[in-house]
């Protein structure tokens, strides 16, 4: 039995929730307690050293404990319906539009949020080491979000998915990106009409309600 390890209210492993509800995935689900540091305890380091979720137990080898490597080893375990591309060139332009959306836009909202927050003082990056934060990073991943809105706002111009002319995986990342935003107080609206109109079609999948 596949068993993913989530936390109902972070980005990351709502990733993988809806990756697997897109592929069907029967699993059991192990919720861990971030809000209160669960991820640090013993008992969770020797699931993911890193004390990072998701993590995924597939019974075949070592558990996976990034998205990158849960997407991967999801694709080719059940192909149907493909999330990575179908052709060559598919597979590169959602590896690329993905890696840019990770990097531009999930990491850039982190940045804001996890240098400005109190609760996470001191904890300026999710994993094992605590660090602290630094002001100016808030102010720079607020910033590097509204060129991110900006790009993806220009890509889904007469576009219904991001990557290709199929749903996949770099639609699920810039949903839960997109989400994510709240807490830096954004949300799709008149003024990002395709990034609007999209972000609407994507509500009426069932796996985005996950």
């Amino acid at each position: 039995m596949i068993t993913l390890y989530d936390c109902a209210t972070a980005p990351s492993p709502r990733r993988a929730r809806i990756f697997l509800a897109e592929k069907g995935v029967a699993h059991e689900k192990v919720e861990v307690d971030l809000r209160n540091n669960e991820q640090l305890g013993e008992a969770f380091r020797r699931i993911n050293p890193q004390c990072t979720v998701p993590v995924l137990q597939t019974g075949e080898g070592p558990a996976l404990v990034d998205n990158a490597a849960i997407a991967a080893y999801l694709e080719a375990r059940f192909p149907e319906p493909p999330l990575l591309g179908v052709t060559p060139y598919e597979k590169a332009e959602v590896a690329s539009w993905n890696w840019r959306i990770e990097f531009e836009g999930l990491l850039a909202i982190a940045e804001a949020m996890r240098n400005s927050a109190p609760s996470l003082a001191n904890r300026a990056l999710p994993g094992p080491v605590d660090y602290p934060q630094i002001a100016e990073l808030a102010q720079r991943g607020k910033a590097r979000l509204q060129q991110f809105v900006a790009t993806l706002e220009e890509r889904l111009a007469g576009r219904e998915f991001v990557a290709t002319d199929r749903f996949g995986l770099a639609d699920i990342t810039a949903v839960v990106a997109i989400d994510f935003a709240r807490v830096l107080k954004f949300k799709p609206s008149d003024e990002q009409p395709n990034l609007l109109r999209w972000r609407q079609a994507m509500a009426q999948r069932p796996s985005m309600s996950l």
